[in-house]
């Protein structure tokens, strides 16, 4: 089967494009065959190692798992003699950052593992797109113990975590202020927003608002820089480590002092995770934003621009003609 292999931990260019073993499926796991998948700012922290506490997870001096791909969609080519919930020809999604996969043709997964099947009436490439940015927002959410009515502020509202942070948050009842560029003001606010600033013309830092929570999806700011928008209680969490990992430190410190507070929620995804998103976008409540649309021989295209840090939402790798079956 093709696919896109990385071998040593670096840039762009060290994703190629090759043939390698079609996987097997053991006795409780299905074998998926992919029709899309998404190039995400997951699968670019795993490949360039850029934190190298990511080399604990992925392999100290290489990558253990090859093949990166986090989220997919596609059809079960065949399932393990154990299987019981998922049958050949089962149109499914999910979400594996342990073992990925999907920028290959064909992937394994547990059945047990966050994987389900596709919503009625979406396209391979909106299934694909599903799960990391809403999976990463929902962690956070649940972390901040977000209620009804809370102010909350996203910083990088649309991003694949931003875009879904402000969807899901909308859902669950909290006013939100979101922050995006001037050409996303628009759609920021179709997804939900209350109030949209757009940072190109306003210094966010300057409203006059208080937030019970402050959501950055893409990494770009501090809990210093924050604080003073932040309520008695406040909590501020960031996507990324923060300057020399002080995100870190300030997340065992600042839950001391009794008053505002930086989280660093570790993530971990289930495959009921799974059927909540899919069961807000059946709903209505919830969409992947697309951005674009990359062919498999356009990786290293893809990942340069996801590494820009400009992409609208999700950047899907197309793997196969889903036009054939939708």
């Amino acid at each position: 089967m093709k696919a896109i292999v990385y071998s040593k931990y670096g840039p762009p260019d060290v994703a190629k494009l090759m043939e390698v073993p079609k996987p097997k499926a053991k006795d409780k796991e299905i074998l998926v065959k992919v029709y899309a998948s998404t190039v995400n700012r997951t699968d670019s922290g795993f490949r360039s190692a850029e934190y190298f506490v990511s080399r604990f997870f992925s392999g100290l001096f290489r990558p253990k798992y090859q093949i990166l791909g986090c989220e997919f969609s596609g059809i079960v080519e065949e399932t393990g003699k154990d299987v019981t919930t998922f049958k050949k020809g089962d149109q499914v999604f999910g979400f594996n950052d342990k073992t990925f996969g999907g920028h290959g043709e064909y992937l394994t997964i547990a059945e047990t593992d966050a994987v389900t099947n596709m919503p009625d009436k979406i396209h391979f490439d909106q299934a694909a797109a599903l799960t990391e940015g809403g999976h990463y927002a929902l962690v956070n959410i649940r972390a901040a113990k977000v209620a009804p009515g809370q102010n909350v502020l996203v910083y990088g509202a649309t991003g694949a975590i931003g875009s879904a942070a402000v969807q899901l948050l909308h859902y669950f009842g909290a006013k939100v202020t979101a922050v995006c560029n001037t050409k996303n003001v628009n759609l920021v606010k179709s997804l939900g927003a209350d109030t949209v600033i757009d940072y190109q013309t306003e210094d966010f830092t300057k409203t006059s608002d208080k937030f019970d929570f402050i959501f950055d999806a893409v990494g770009k700011s501090s809990f210093g820089q924050c604080k003073p928008l932040l309520t008695k209680k406040g909590i501020y969490i960031s996507t990324e480590l923060g300057k020399n990992g002080e995100n870190i430190l300030l997340a065992l410190t600042t839950p001391l002092w009794g008053g505002k507070r930086l989280l660093f929620p570790l993530p971990s995804i289930s495959k009921e995770d799974v059927i909540f998103l899919k069961k807000l976008y059946e709903e209505g409540h919830y969409r992947p934003v697309i951005d674009r649309r990359y062919d498999m021989v356009q990786i290293v295209e893809a990942y340069e621009y996801v590494e820009t840090g400009q992409k609208t939402g999700n950047v899907v790798l197309k793997i196969a003609d889903w036009r054939v079956v939708c």
